[in-house]
């Protein structure tokens, strides 16, 4: 597994086997099967891996800073027969609103821990738990019982909850995760929920309790129209300064209160609402809810907006690591080819952030036209762990004399191979 780990951070293009053994000098391995047998039938739990990995990203975090975990699914392009968990999903990235375009693939629900980094004016997603979401389709024909995003979100958070020995931590998702079976769940393991609400939602106030009216007593009040605050001369709306993305900061003007979320054959749950105008997105106004009623507004808003993180998160691991490249077959080996991926993200940004103690990173590439000010990226990242493993596997040797040390043989065929192959 170490050199599998070490060929995936210093391989570029797609991240199979065969090019992990290359770059690592193993293209002459008789025994090459025993590589391929570590994913598709060795025995080890990635449970385990995603529990100690959270632990260490945990340790990251500075002290006023909260557990603010971003929640979201995304599309692996897959096909082929042998292939069982695979189905027709909506592509986000290639749809819009007047068109959808859907396409074979494999659904990942994903976890990803927010830190901030020295490097870096906004804060990353570091993703920790990633689960394989099988099509309906695929659970029928397994005779399982099939589990929709929020069932599979829903055993995600206890999870989360229980690693975290039931400890208070922030949830954040966007509009598909706000749910009422996720909201019960999130409330009963002292989760906060954090996420958009239609505009149409059936928000109501809280009952008022007559003590001698006869019959069930009321569960909830009169119905709330967020369509009717827009419209309503009366409503003091409040302004105020939010972090935005890109790092701007946006004036906004809000509304908030606190009022009962309802559906029918449930209990209702408490949120905090807060009503944005939005005169220049395509909506008239954005609804956000939290399930901490004491969260001060602009919190709420400052928190939501740190999710979009994990969709960077998502388009970065399909340009560096070679999310969609992989070639396994075996159901073992697509439940954990993709998993280890996202965490090898989490495991380079920990290797940088070790690395930054000793000396800070800087961006090997500067150029006129394009001057990161300072910040890295991603790529950097990596450029920096894999030019850090080079250098300690080739010029680490100091010679007994002035002169260089020369590279010959395996190694020097090796790093020309290196240097011609195609991208």
């Amino acid at each position: 597994m170490q050199t599998l780990l070490i060929g995936a951070i210093l391989c570029r293009g797609a991240r199979r086997i065969s090019s992990i053994l290359r770059v690592m000098g193993l293209g002459s391995e008789k025994n090459f099967s025993k590589y391929h047998r570590v994913l598709s039938r060795d025995r080890w739990c990635g449970l385990t891996l995603s529990k100690i990995l959270f632990g260490a990203l945990i340790k990251c975090l500075p002290k006023s800073w909260p557990i603010l975990i971003a929640a979201d699914e995304t599309l692996e392009r897959r096909r082929g027969k042998k292939i069982k968990a695979k189905g027709v999903y909506r592509d986000a990235v290639r749809s819009s609103q007047s068109k959808v375009i859907t396409c074979f693939g494999l659904k990942w629900e994903c976890m990803a821990l927010i830190v901030p980094l020295p490097w870096s004016k906004r804060a990353w997603a570091l993703p920790f738990l990633t689960v394989l979401a099988p099509s309906k389709k695929a659970n029928e024909n397994a005779g399982k019982r099939h589990k929709t995003s929020i069932d599979w979100t829903c055993q995600m958070v206890k999870l989360v909850g229980r690693w975290l020995n039931h400890a208070s931590w922030i949830l954040l998702g966007d509009g598909a995760y706000a749910c009422m079976d996720l909201v019960h769940t999130c409330i009963k393991t002292k989760t906060t929920l954090i996420s958009r609400l239609r505009l149409d939602a059936q928000l109501f106030e809280f009952p008022h309790f007559e003590p001698k009216k006869l019959g069930r007593p009321q569960i909830k009040g009169a119905r709330i129209s967020l369509k009717a605050f827009l419209d309503d001369p009366k409503q003091r709306w409040q302004s105020s300064e939010v972090n935005w993305y890109g790092g701007k900061s946006k004036s906004i003007e809000y509304l908030t209160f606190v009022c009962l979320w309802y559906q029918a054959g449930k209990v209702p749950a408490p949120m905090r609402i807060v009503l944005v105008k939005t005169p220049d997105g395509k909506s008239v106004a954005e609804t956000f809810f939290s399930t901490d009623v004491e969260l001060m507004p602009t919190q709420i808003i400052n928190y939501f907006v740190l999710r979009w993180n994990i969709e960077v998160t998502f388009e970065e691991t399909r340009a560096h690591l070679g999310i969609e490249t992989q070639r396994q077959w075996s159901d073992k080996a697509i439940q954990r080819s993709t998993p280890l991926l996202m965490g090898l993200y989490s495991v380079l940004t920990l290797i940088a952030l070790k690395m930054n103690e000793t000396k800070k990173l800087m961006a090997q590439e500067i150029t006129s036209w394009y001057d990161k000010n300072g910040e890295l990226t991603f790529s950097d990242i990596i450029v920096a762990v894999r030019r850090s493993i080079w250098k300690q596997k080739y010029f680490s040797k100091s010679a007994i004399n002035d002169e260089l040390p020369k590279i010959e043989g395996e190694y020097e065929s090796l790093l020309l191979y290196q240097l011609a192959l195609a991208a």
